[in-house]
């Protein structure tokens, strides 16, 4: 066989594998999702077990809800796990998804420098939390990203009749959750947060949870498949193995095992359908 034939064959044989691992790789279940569940260690415990469990493989995009919702409308991801009910209602409406189902919960805080300048510790009403910070021209830094929590954030200043855009204290960062716990721990500021992504973050920002525990910060997450009658090249088929599995007694049980720092972050719905989600 002459070296060039050798070659030719090699060559063969690469693009034989490169095929079958790009074929391998398109099968894959591509799921959008909210920096918390990523931020926080979530997915690295529940994702294995679910694995495990289908033989199907999660390729993760984690953005801010608004960005992951837009993922699921162009029909670029099969499955969205996401908590911005009103975001989420309007996918759902729209046709571009279906099979909307409850998955957990748990609740945003304020956080802040242990001085707290605003003096919002023992305060339990986030709107006069927000006016506090207003009032008192304190640092707060936005998410910026229409994410769930920044969707939350902006609801918040409005009941509050408070603009803050363009005001000197008001920082719009477009950043993740993550990010936005590191700079305002480094501009000793206040910012919203998840729980569970500040829990995971607490230890290198050194930020306190200053107010909690208004029902107005209650943060539900829900899961929704992209409809595949719109989008027919949609792995469909998977999406449903993940929501069934992420609603059974096996993924809610792993939901609330998940711990960080010892102290449970997200609590389990048992997969409860939203009427007129189908």
């Amino acid at each position: 066989m002459t070296r060039l034939s050798k070659s030719l064959r090699a060559s063969a044989a690469v693009l034989m594998t490169l095929a079958f691992a790009t074929a391998a790789y398109a099968g894959d279940l591509r799921m959008a999702t909210t920096t918390s569940t990523d931020n926080s260690g979530l997915l690295k415990v529940l994702l294995p077990k679910f694995e495990a469990a289908t033989g199907v493989h999660v390729q993760v995009i984690a953005v801010g809800t608004g960005k992951a919702v837009k993922l699921g409308e162009s029909g670029d991801v099969d499955v969205v796990l996401v908590h911005a009910r009103s975001l989420e209602d309007a996918f759902v409406a729209s046709g571009g998804g279906i099979d909307r189902r409850d998955v957990m919960y748990n609740d945003f805080i304020l956080v802040g420098p242990a001085a707290d300048p605003a003096h919002l510790r023992g305060q339990k009403d986030v709107i006069r939390g927000m006016e506090a910070i207003a009032k008192a021209d304190a640092k707060f830094i936005s998410r910026g990203d229409n994410s769930g929590t920044d969707v939350m954030e902006k609801a918040y200043w409005k009941m509050a009749n408070i603009d803050p855009k363009g005001q000197p204290w008001y920082v719009s960062a477009g950043l993740g959750m993550g990010e936005v716990l590191n700079m305002a721990a480094q501009m000793n500021a206040y910012t919203l947060s998840d729980r569970a992504t500040y829990g995971a973050y607490r230890a290198k920002t050194g930020l306190d949870i200053v107010l909690a525990g208004d029902p107005r910060m209650f943060n539900p997450y829900g899961i929704i498949a992209v409809n595949p009658k719109k989008y027919p090249s949609t792995n469909y088929a998977d999406a449903t193995k993940l929501i069934q599995w992420i609603t059974s007694p096996a993924g809610q049980q792993a939901i609330a095992d998940f711990k960080v720092n010892g102290e449970q972050v997200f609590f389990p719905d048992y997969g409860k359908a939203a009427p007129g989600s189908k």
